[in-house]
């Protein structure tokens, strides 16, 4: 899949070193993948990826942060909305 854009992933590391090596491996996970839907990136991520709101939600980093993507399964996309903290997800904001 190709992920738009890993500009806001490397942001959000720069600012929160340790979350650093969670995102890349994300980013190779997805990068590398071909998912058809929902349950193939299930199969992949398993209780770490979630569909709120029209969205996917992906906890990063042993729940401390949390990713938020749209995905076109059809075009192989990954569109990144948001980088945010767990804090900051619990605020709601995003949606």
């Amino acid at each position: 899949m190709r992920v738009i854009s890993k500009t806001r992933l490397v942001e959000f590391w720069s600012k929160h070193s340790r979350a650093k090596a969670p995102l890349e491996l994300w980013y190779q996970l997805i990068s590398k993948g071909s998912f058809l839907d929902f349950n193939a990136l299930k199969q992949t991520f398993g209780a770490s990826v979630d569909y709120v709101s029209s969205k996917y939600v992906f906890d990063i980093g042993g729940n401390k942060y949390r990713l938020i993507v749209a995905i076109h399964f059809d075009k192989q996309r990954v569109y990144v909305r948001h980088v945010l903290t767990h804090k900051e997800y619990d605020l709601g904001a995003w949606k």
